[in-house]
């Protein structure tokens, strides 16, 4: 195979896996990563020649082609983190690749193939934990727009359409390759047939489950404001926090009455954290305003984000990302507010922080350069962070998830607040960072994975779209249009029961970690082992 053949090849890998984050069928993922297995099979069939690390770069070429035609858009918020984004990431995929590569040189049979897979699951486990997270491109997401092919997500999270992918890349290519050798046994014919129900079995279950999953009638009207603040144009000063609040109060007026339950603002409905010292909330005068239009009507009360700081007047409480400022030690946050029909206010601060835009990685050890990272609201430092998921409760008792922007790509951190017994999840984000680009579609498509892991009815608001209704099954109701005022209201109802997924979680995921373990150290026993034949003395008899 010539080098132009394994470079539009490995390129190739990375458009088809594109597709699906552009708006085309998922269901294109399923051939996606066939180009570049024909690339990496040629590395292995040709290993005598060839060093593993010459497939390195083919990968990279793949995963950084993929990167950079779904999430360019970061570039609008951070050309340096977007660069330092979509590099990384391509690095840490190609390492996957690499380390599947070696896997395959290493076992005769397709347990390199299984092994490739349980690498690929452990890597997208460790995507949502480690300090640099970015989840974005699991490959579960390809079928965020597909809801009615991966209704068993309940069961196993956005963790079994990756499993799900690899094993249908995985299953065809070793079919192709026995047919192009013209290899036509009972087991071929057994592998093709267990590849055709593969596909067909659980999008078959998949739409079972989506035409008799009936919610339980148990609604709360809800009106969802989408403001549309330019956040590359906004001001901050008393007078233009004023004018928002104006505008965000004269939509939700248009939308609600006296049946309204709960009015739901964007994330940072005011920007200016220095009007929101949370140790003075109650003298507020943008909070008692919001106090006093909820109590127009009978029984609503209102969400929405605002930046926020708190002052460590003891020197225990002040944590890592704390910043002084005459003689001042505080932390600032991304905050959600809930105000409910008692004036009391609840109070959730963001947990899952965007790297290189609310907070910088490995605080503890790179503290020192922190001023570089650099803040939505225009100011530098990392947010501070709250470490669990937490709820509010209204004054009838609904249990509601506050899920602020990013968080909602993470579908085992929205498992938590479930076990605490939310019944409605509301995600509150500003995606106007993004422009007119795929970003804000992928975000809110994200939206509906969460519906269907946790089965819970899910009110979106974005500043500048897109906001929306989400029902238990991931259908979008009344979806506003992008970069647009609106404000829209209906019905969700609510749900208390917990999904397999929503008890166990990521399940999946830490049965690959193990497995991944296990072929690491077969793998290494395996070269120690080799080594040693290699250089054991001839005997001659």
């Amino acid at each position: 195979m010539k080098r132009i053949h394994r470079l539009a090849l490995s390129i190739g890998t990375g458009l088809l896996l594109s597709l699906a984050w552009l708006g085309f069928p998922g269901w294109i993922v399923f051939v996606a990563l066939l180009p570049l297995f024909l690339v990496e099979n040629y590395f292995v069939e040709n290993k005598e020649e060839f060093r593993s690390v010459s497939f390195f770069g083919h990968a990279f070429l793949a995963m950084f082609v993929w990167n950079i035609t779904t999430t360019w858009w970061i570039v609008h918020a951070t050309a340096v983190g977007a660069a330092m984004a979509i590099i990384t990431n391509s690095f840490l995929m190609s390492l996957v690749w690499w380390l599947g590569h070696l896997a395959r040189r290493s076992f005769k049979s397709n347990l390199g193939y299984i092994a490739f897979a349980v690498f690929w699951i452990s890597f997208e486990f460790f995507h949502f934990r480690w300090d640099i997270e970015w989840p974005w491109l699991q490959l579960g997401n390809g079928f965020a727009n597909n809801v009615k092919m991966i209704q068993w997500y309940e069961f196993t999270g956005a963790f079994g359409g990756t499993l799900w992918v690899l094993f249908m890349n995985i299953l065809l290519f070793s079919l192709l390759v026995q047919y192009s050798k013209g290899i036509r046994t009972r087991v071929t014919l057994f592998s093709t047939l267990f590849y055709l129900l593969l596909f067909i079995v659980p999008v078959l279950v998949s739409k079972r489950m989506y035409k008799s999953y009936v919610e339980k009638v148990d609604p709360k009207q809800i009106t969802i404001v989408q403001p549309n603040v330019d956040p590359y144009s906004e001001s901050f000063d008393i007078r233009a926090e004023d004018t928002k609040k104006q505008n965000f109060l004269r939509l939700a007026a248009s939308a609600s009455d006296r049946n309204t339950d709960f009015i739901v603002g964007p994330e940072t409905v005011f920007e200016n954290p220095s009007y929101w010292d949370e140790s003075k909330l109650e003298t507020n005068r943008f909070l008692n305003d919001m106090k006093q239009f909820i109590h127009q009507y009978k029984h609503a009360e209102m969400l929405f984000g605002v930046s926020s700081y708190k002052i460590y007047s003891n020197p225990d409480e002040v944590t890592t990302t704390a910043r002084t400022n005459n003689d001042m030690t505080y932390d600032r946050f991304n905050t959600a507010l809930f105000v409910d029909r008692q004036n009391e206010v609840q109070i959730y601060h963001k947990s899952k922080l965007v790297v290189g835009v609310e907070k910088m990685p490995f605080m503890k050890y790179l503290g020192f350069i922190s001023d570089v990272v650099l803040d939505i609201g225009g100011t530098t430092g990392s947010l501070g962070r709250q470490k669990d998921a937490s709820l509010f409760t209204s004054s009838d008792g609904t249990k509601l998830a506050p899920v602020i922007c990013y968080e909602s790509v993470f579908g085992e951190y929205l498992t938590h607040y479930v076990q605490q017994g939310a019944e409605l999840i509301f995600i509150i984000t500003n995606d106007g960072w993004w422009k007119n680009t795929p970003g804000y579609k992928q975000h809110m498509s994200f939206a509906r994975l969460r519906a269907i892991e946790t089965r819970r009815s899910i009110a979106r608001s974005a500043n500048t779209g897109i906001s929306c209704f989400i029902n238990q099954r991931g259908d979008v109701e009344q979806a506003t249009g992008w970069w647009v005022e609106a404000a829209i209201s209906g019905k969700l109802n609510k749900n208390s029961s917990m999904t397999f997924y929503a008890k166990h979680g990521d399940y999946i995921a830490r049965v690959a970690l193990f497995m991944s373990v296990l072929f690491i150290l077969l793998m290494i026993v395996r070269r120690f082992t080799e080594e040693q034949k290699k250089s054991a003395p001839i005997r001659f008899v």
